[in-house]
């Protein structure tokens, strides 16, 4: 069931997002600007707790004194609210702290006010309806604030003072969408947020996204997509057993393989789309439809 929020509701602001059920009962957005929905439509929570929260070990993360979480792209805030549930019911004393980044402070707001946070308990929404005006929630061993901004820009301070977290939900619009927050440049202020024993999960398996990983030196694995048709990724600073498959490999050698840039963490998401397709059309390596005739057979 799709509903335009803007029917829904008279609030003008809320227009460009429509409401739509997903497979496990749970409700997300429809974004008109990115043509894209916020979660996977076979279950958007089902997609939190499984793609990210449990593909980054917050559980077992949770039985230490403390975690320390980012959550990029926050969203409607399900990651966050999986990630949060998941630690209270492990360790309800452990201490946490999370930075979550959000362009769109609509987003959130919409999500509380159509109730699409009702079925996380009491507390998770309690916290995550202080946190959508900005504010810094500090209360009983928590340290938890949502930016607002362009991730690009909002990640600079954490970068710069090597703030670490135990755990990365990374989670934007698609690469061909949203191509500003999967470039080389920006993984790589990620990467200096991500501890040494620590791990980032995020839905794509897009090649040029994994490129673009490990030329910022993180190591990449891929796991199973619950609820998707293809495979997951996560991602780490210390070297694991590859796992990739010999399709996944091949794919990283042709032409899809070419990462984003952004050198300057400025450029639009239409100039570094353009960026890359005139790297790919000089590039020596093996043309994409090849390798997916070779192995898809289309």
């Amino acid at each position: 069931m799709t509903v335009p929020l803007d029917s829904a509701c008279p609030e003008p602001n809320w227009a460009g997002l429509t409401l739509e059920v997903t497979g496990d009962g749970s409700t997300t957005f429809f974004s008109k600007e990115f043509g894209e929905w916020f979660h996977c439509r076979s279950g958007a929570y089902s997609d939190a707790q499984k793609n990210y929260v449990e593909a980054a070990r917050v559980a077992a993360l949770a039985q230490a004194e403390q975690l320390t979480l980012l959550d990029v792209c926050y969203g409607l805030g399900y990651n966050t609210a999986a990630a949060l549930e998941t630690i209270f019911q492990i360790n309800p004393h452990c201490r946490v702290t999370l930075r979550a980044l959000e362009i769109n402070q609509v987003v959130p707001q919409a999500a509380i006010a159509h109730g699409l946070l009702d079925r996380w308990s009491p507390p998770v929404q309690d916290i995550l309806t202080c946190l959508v005006d900005g504010t810094p929630y500090r209360r009983n061993g928590l340290d938890l604030q949502l930016l607002f901004g362009d991730a690009r820009q909002t990640i600079q301070p954490l970068a710069t003072r090597s703030w670490q977290a135990d755990a990365i939900l990374f989670d934007p619009f698609s690469p061909t969408r949203c191509p500003q927050l999967w470039t080389v440049e920006f993984f790589e202020r990620v990467s200096r947020c991500l501890s040494d024993q620590g791990v980032l999960a995020t839905y794509s398996c897009a090649a040029a996204v994994r490129a673009a990983m490990q030329l910022a030196g993180l190591y990449i694995r891929s796991i199973p997509g619950v609820g998707r048709t293809w495979p997951c990724t996560i991602a780490t600073k210390q070297p694991i057993s590859a796992n990739l498959s010999q399709q996944e490999q091949e794919h990283l050698r042709t032409r899809a393989a070419i990462p984003y840039r952004d050198p300057t963490l400025t450029a639009t998401a239409e100039a570094i789309r353009h960026r890359r397709q005139q790297e790919q059309q000089q590039s020596s390596l093996e043309a994409t439809g090849a390798w997916r005739r070779r192995w898809l057979g289309r």
